[in-house]
């Protein structure tokens, strides 16, 4: 099976509509979706609505939790609460009981997925230590779970000194973020992974981040997070 994994869209329809194609163009059995689909950008309705269409699983995260159930929304960038409130504001009752229905974690296509982390996924760690990451593996049984959250693209094995993935080992891969990229570069990321081969492959596509930027300054967002995106930042 050709799977796509998709993470942290942040309501980017230019990044998102990219992706899609690309995936589209490659053949893919069977898209899946790591959460964080509003917050940040100018179009969460669309973007949302999208990917109810196309993908096959989805999991809750933290900004969808911002926005639907309307709580730890404090804990959020000063920048990020305003958009989450605009979203809150744009999406229909429906919807936000639809995100409020998404799970944590789901487990099917022969692997794990969750927004930030297998093990304690409602905490929505940040996992930036060894012992963090190792800790992740006793709470998935799949040979590969995937995460976003993060916005870096990652790859973890369960021992030390596996530098790709290739069958024998397990494996925590952060695939990155369509809509908001994180590591200086400005490209939308997305996995694709083929589950009878056992190959993984980091997607970077351009995209016309320049439109994405002027429409969240059209929207009267932080100017910051229009000129981040053009920084992959």
């Amino acid at each position: 099976m050709r799977l796509a994994v998709l993470s942290d869209v942040h309501a980017n329809l230019e990044a998102l509509t990219a992706a899609l194609d690309e995936i589209d163009r490659r053949g893919a059995n069977a898209i899946v979706c790591l959460g964080d689909i509003v917050g940040y950008g100018p179009d969460p309705v669309p973007c949302l609505e999208i990917l109810r269409e196309r993908c096959s699983a989805f999991v809750l995260g933290n900004h969808d939790e911002a926005a639907g159930f309307d709580r730890d929304i404090h804990y959020l960038p000063k920048d990020a609460q305003l958009v989450i409130r605009a979203h809150q504001a744009a999406l229909s009752e429906e919807q936000l009981e639809w995100l409020r229905s998404l799970p944590l974690r789901v487990e099917g296509h022969g692997v794990t997925i969750a927004h930030a982390a297998p093990r304690e996924p409602g905490h929505w760690p940040r996992l930036s230590t060894f012992s963090e990451l190792q800790a992740q593996f006793g709470a998935f049984e799949t040979d590969v779970c995937f995460v976003g959250h993060s916005h870096r693209p990652a790859i973890v094995a369960n021992k030390v000194g596996v530098l790709r993935v290739r069958p024998g080992h397990r494996y925590l891969i952060d695939v990155g973020s369509v809509g908001q990229p994180r590591d200086r570069d400005p490209r939308l990321a997305f996995g694709w992974f083929d589950t009878e081969t056992f190959e993984y492959e980091l997607v970077r596509l351009h995209y016309d981040v320049a439109r994405t930027a002027t429409k969240i300054r059209e929207a009267g967002y932080p100017h910051a997070l229009a000129s981040r995106l053009l920084r992959g930042l």
